[in-house]
């Protein structure tokens, strides 16, 4: 078995902490911030994360990332994406020849300089460690994952050989792992997935129709496979577990964190009332702005993603941009 660390106690650090230390592997978990730590020790549970899950006894939880690094095989970067080159600028000094793997957990893309969260390692980590780097994606709540629900995801790095030995480390009976060398397709898929559940949550907030989420849920796809074939991606890796997978996840259900912004916005809430009275973090407003910004890069037509940008920082009516969607041109279903 493997000594790993875990930088990140939110809900999904804790759960793949909790997944991995039930298969033997010994568990660094870092928590940045030394009071949170402190309760963390202390009641092996974090009540407004992840409720009811307890973190094992033989999982170190520590405040010291130098501590949390010593004799690791693999890294496992579970903090949310606009921390995670901070993270990795952290933890630069303490990496040695030991380490299999940095695998990162984060779906997004940076605000600004529109990078993946591989990007962002490979700018910011030793050129020797380029083929270490991995992404993990693919319809993964913490909140199941913790209870051992069954679960499939999908491993991607530059190198075959990485993903194959997370996929070893990681699989267990209720969390099947496969593998995939798309990198560029894993990550934007699971980043732009967010963006339209956004939307799916706005429909719901608005209170429409099954129909309309079924939609939503087709043409944002659409929107996802356009764009990542121009930035390289296989369209193919759209249809598995870090797109649609992800995506029908995301849209449909009760723990997705973006879906809920969204349904808020539907009802007629402002976003900062909303962000404000969350405990954990919707990736999709920040990676929202992004993928709006690539779509102008790339000129890629992506008029789901425009309209969330619309809703989220124009401040436009949801009601408004859902009729705006329906009265565009009409067109061939399949284009470019």
């Amino acid at each position: 078995m493997s000594r790993l660390a875990v930088l990140g106690a939110g809900s999904w650090g804790i759960a793949i902490s909790v997944l991995l230390s039930g298969k033997g592997h010994k568990i660094n978990l870092w928590e940045f911030d030394s009071g949170d730590c402190q309760k963390l020790q202390a009641l092996r549970e974090h009540p407004a994360k992840l409720p009811g899950i307890k973190i094992p006894g033989s999982v170190n939880i520590t405040n010291d990332l130098g501590l949390s690094l010593e004799n690791v095989a693999g890294i496992i970067i579970a903090a949310p994406s606009h921390t995670v080159r901070i993270v990795a600028r952290r933890l630069t000094p303490y990496l040695g020849d030991s380490i299999l793997f940095i695998l990162n957990l984060a779906k997004g893309i940076e605000n600004k300089t529109l990078c993946r969260m591989s990007e962002v390692l490979l700018q910011e980590l030793p050129a020797t460690f380029s083929n270490k780097i991995a992404v993990l994606s693919g319809p993964s709540h913490a909140e199941e994952v913790s209870r051992e629900i069954p679960t499939t995801v999908v491993v991607a790095a530059l190198d075959s050989r990485t993903p194959a030995e997370i996929q070893e480390i990681f699989t267990t009976q209720t969390f099947r792992v496969y593998t995939c060398q798309d990198l560029i397709g894993v990550e934007l898929g699971g980043s732009l997935k967010n963006v339209i559940a956004i939307a799916a949550g706005i429909i719901q907030g608005l209170g429409l129709g099954d129909n309309t989420i079924g939609a939503l849920m087709t043409r944002g796809l659409a929107e996802m496979v356009r764009l990542g074939r121009k930035m390289g991606a296989d369209p193919l890796t759209f249809s598995g577990l870090s797109g649609i997978g992800d995506l029908i996840t995301t849209c449909i259900s009760r723990h997705s964190r973006n879906r809920y912004v969204g349904e808020q916005l539907g009802k007629g809430r402002r976003l900062p009332d909303i962000l404000g009275s969350m405990s954990m973090i919707a990736e999709g407003v920040k990676t929202t702005q992004s993928a709006y910004e690539l779509s102008l890069i790339h000129n890629v037509e992506m008029p789901i993603t425009t309209e969330v940008y619309n809703i989220l920082f124009k401040d436009k009516d949801a009601r408004q941009a859902t009729n705006d969607l329906m009265s565009r041109t009409p067109k061939p279903e399949i284009w470019e």
